[in-house]
C-alpha cells in the first residue's frame, strides 16, 4: 500500500483513519500536529508540527487534511494549499460503505464518509467533508473546502459555495443556492438562497 501523512490531530482524525483504513489504498505513517495532547488515536504517531513537512515530503508522497471544519473556514483550505505548494499528492478518500454515482465528480484531498450517497451528476469540490450519513442528491454542486455535516441533505441542483458549512441534520431545498463561506447550524431547512457570509443558528 501506498503511504500517508495526516495533517491534524483532532477528533476528526479518528473518523478519517477509519475510512483510509477501510479503503485499504493507504498505509498512515503518521499524523502532524503542534498540539499532542489532542489525538486519540494512540497507535498513530505524532510525527510533529508542520515544520517537518519539507522533511518528511521527500519519503512521503501522499497526504490527507484530517483537520475538521465547523467555524473556522479557512483553516483547512491554508493547510491544503500549502500541502500543494510542496507538491504532495492529495488524494481522495472514500470509504467503501458510502454510495458512490459513477456519473458524480469528485475534486482532489475530499473525504466521503461512511454511509454517504453521493447521486448522478454530482459535483464535489477540492477538499471537502462529506460526513457520515450526508446526501448529496443529483445534480447538486459543493464547492471547495466544503464541509456538509452528519445526516445533511443537499437536494437536486443546489449549489453549496467555497468554504461553506452545513450543520448536521440540516436541509437544503432543490436548486436553492448557498454563498461562499456561509455558517448553516443544524437541523435548518434552507429554501431561499443565501449570499456570501451569511451565518444561520435558527
Amino acid at each position: 500500500m501506498k503511504k500517508i501523512l495526516l495533517i491534524g490531530g483532532g477528533r476528526h482524525l479518528n473518523s478519517c483513519v477509519d475510512v483510509i483504513r477501510e479503503q485499504k489504498k493507504y498505509s498512515i505513517i503518521g499524523y502532524l500536529d503542534k498540539n499532542l495532547k489532542k489525538n486519540r488515536r494512540d497507535e498513530i504517531k505524532n510525527l510533529g508540527n508542520d515544520n517537518q513537512l519539507v522533511i518528511l515530503r521527500k519519503k512521503i508522497k501522499h497526504a490527507h487534511v484530517t483537520i475538521g471544519q465547523i467555524i473556522n473556514l479557512k483553516i483547512r483550505e491554508k493547510v491544503f494549499n500549502k500541502l500543494k505548494k510542496l507538491k504532495f499528492d492529495l488524494p481522495i478518500i472514500l470509504s467503501p460503505f458510502s454510495v458512490i454515482s459513477k456519473s458524480s465528480t469528485i475534486g482532489e484531498g475530499t473525504i466521503i464518509m461512511h454511509g454517504a450517497i453521493i447521486n448522478a451528476n454530482a459535483k464535489i469540490g477540492k477538499n471537502c467533508i462529506i460526513n457520515t450519513g450526508a446526501i448529496i442528491e443529483h445534480d447538486a454542486t459543493i464547492g471547495n473546502h466544503c464541509h456538509i455535516s452528519t445526516g445533511a441533505i443537499i437536494n437536486g441542483g443546489a449549489i453549496i459555495g467555497n468554504n461553506s458549512f452545513i450543520g448536521s441534520g440540516s436541509i437544503i431545498k432543490q436548486e436553492i443556492k448557498v454563498g461562499s463561506k456561509c455558517f448553516i447550524n443544524s437541523n435548518l431547512f434552507i429554501n431561499n438562497n443565501l449570499k456570501t457570509n451569511q451565518i444561520l443558528k435558527k
